[in-house]
Parts: structure tokens; C-alpha cells; sequence
């Protein structure tokens, strides 16, 4: 048997598969080294009633996920899940990976992953091309969630946001000054804050002033992450994941053409993808 995992930000997506077979689908809480240490993480995995019945059985353990971009980060995901999984061989990987197989399997091409956060890379068919991408929510995710979050949020306090959107953000969120600064200054993990509204936007999707911000951010996306690496492998087509680029991928493609840029495949969520990838090499 093995287990698949996918974690974002705001969750962990989960597959168990025996011979080819689905077992279980589930998810848990997210799972970032950068914000949980070993012990929180066994905890998780004690909590979930799939992986207490299954994990004697499971052999192998394909992990993908946000913050695991350096081999010390990776080590607190092996050692938790080691220490859970005692017949299980750990494989860990950053989420970035996990986009680049889903999308492109054995083919190269440029990947990005526009969801809760963004990045992009250069995938050759095997491995991911190292870069300096990826520096999070507070120094970069030009057009991910937490940067739509951003521009919403600052646009209903600054009182840039057209009246018609103020009133239904204050409708739909009780939204109130202090309480904002406080859940971005001082809670934990502000980026899945941030992301939560992304629901607004898709709830006003017709509203030009929304279209043009969530254009604006594919526009940054692809001039900070995407026309670089273009630049290096010119003709490549580019391949995204991530709950944005999909539930947006009309100003996406619109986007993308203006910058001749050549979009080969959007997927919302890896998971299945990297599901049917390994069940294939077991």
C-alpha cells in the first residue's frame, strides 16, 4: 500500500492506494515544517482514523508540500512520519515537484503553482530546476490567494474599493478595521487568512473591477516568475496548479497570450494526478 500527500496551506489532501485501487481519501490539517515541528505533526497523523488502520500496511509514503525547500525542512517531515509510519520508506519533496509531476509527468516544461501561495520552475522531465522562487507570502505570490486577499483587504480600508464592493465585503465579512490588522498583524499563519477570500472573488466574478485586480496579479505572476524562465527555455509551454490559476484560468489564458506565452495544462489540485503517477511505479 501506499499513501500520496499533497499539503498546501490551509490542508493536507491525502490518497491511499493498494494495487492500483484507491483505499481512502481524506484530508487532514496542513502540514508546513516552516510553522510545525515533529511532534505536532505525529499528532496530526494520530488524529486521523485512515492512517491509524492503515499504517502498518503502508509500505511506501510519497509526501508534496509548502515549506518542505530545504533538506532540514524535509528532515522534520521524514522524522515525523518515520516515526509514525514504522514499515514505511518516506519520500519528502517540496510542493513545487508535486505541481511539476502532476502537470507534466515525464515531459519538460515550465510549471507554476498559483493557489493559496505561487511559484514557478523549470522541469526537465525528471527534476526541478533550483531557483530563487518561492519566497512567500509577505516577500512574494504575485497572483496567488494571500496576494488577491492583500489587495482586498487594503482596498476596503483605503476606501479604494468601489462602494458597491465595500458594502458587500462589510456585509459578507462583518468587516471591521481593527479586527482586520489584528488577523494579518498578529494571528498565526496570516497567509490562510489572507487566502479566505478568495470566495469573494468568485462570488463577484463579473465584477470588472475584480478582473482587472486578478489580472493584475496573473500580470505580476508572469513577469516576476514565468517570462524569466521563458527567457531560458523559449518555446516551452507553461503548465500551473492551484485553486487560482484554475477557477481563473480564462484571464489566465487571456494573460498569458498577450505575453505569447503558451499555457499547456491547469489543474485545481495534484493529488489525483500524483496518485495515478505512483500507483503506476508500484
Amino acid at each position: 500500500m501506499i499513501a500520496v500527500v499533497y499539503s498546501g496551506s490551509n490542508y493536507a489532501d491525502w490518497r491511499l492506494s493498494d494495487k492500483g485501487r484507491t483505499i481512502a481519501s481524506f484530508k487532514t490539517s496542513a502540514i508546513n515544517p516552516y510553522f510545525n515541528d515533529e511532534k505536532y505533526i505525529v499528532q496530526v497523523l494520530n488524529k486521523n482514523i485512515n492512517l491509524i488502520h492503515h499504517a502498518e500496511e503502508i509500505k511506501r509514503i510519497y509526501f508534496f508540500g509548502a515549506g518542505a525547500s530545504t533538506d532540514e525542512l524535509k528532515q522534520v517531515i521524514h522524522n515525523a512520519f518515520s516515526a509514525f509510519f514504522k514499515f514505511g520508506k518516506v519520500s519528502v519533496e517540496h510542493d513545487i515537484v508535486a505541481a511539476a509531476i502532476a502537470c507534466c509527468k515525464n515531459s519538460p516544461g515550465i510549471v507554476s503553482i498559483c493557489g493559496s501561495g505561487s511559484n514557478a520552475a523549470w522541469y526537465d522531465g525528471k527534476k526541478v530546476k533550483p531557483n530563487n522562487y518561492g519566497l512567500g507570502y509577505i516577500l512574494a505570490d504575485e497572483g496567488s490567494g494571500n496576494w488577491l486577499g492583500r489587495q482586498l483587504i487594503k482596498g476596503f480600508m483605503d476606501e479604494t474599493l468601489p462602494a458597491d464592493l465595500r458594502q458587500k465585503f462589510a456585509h459578507k465579512y462583518d468587516a471591521d478595521r481593527g479586527v482586520l490588522l489584528e488577523k494579518v498583524y498578529r494571528q498565526k499563519q496570516p497567509a490562510l487568512f489572507l487566502s479566505s477570500f478568495n470566495d469573494f472573488y468568485l462570488e463577484n466574478k463579473e465584477d470588472h473591477y475584480l478582473q482587472n485586480v486578478i489580472k493584475t496579479g496573473f500580470q505580476k505572476l508572469i513577469d516576476t516568475y514565468l517570462l524569466p524562465l521563458y527567457k531560458q527555455y523559449p518555446g516551452a509551454t507553461v503548465n500551473f496548479a492551484g485553486s487560482v490559476a484554475a477557477s481563473f484560468q480564462d484571464h489566465l489564458y487571456e494573460v498569458a497570450s498577450n505575453a505569447n506565452l503558451t499555457i499547456g495544462t491547469i489543474i485545481k489540485e495534484p493529488i489525483n494526478n500524483l496518485l495515478t503517477y505512483y500507483s503506476n511505479k508500484n
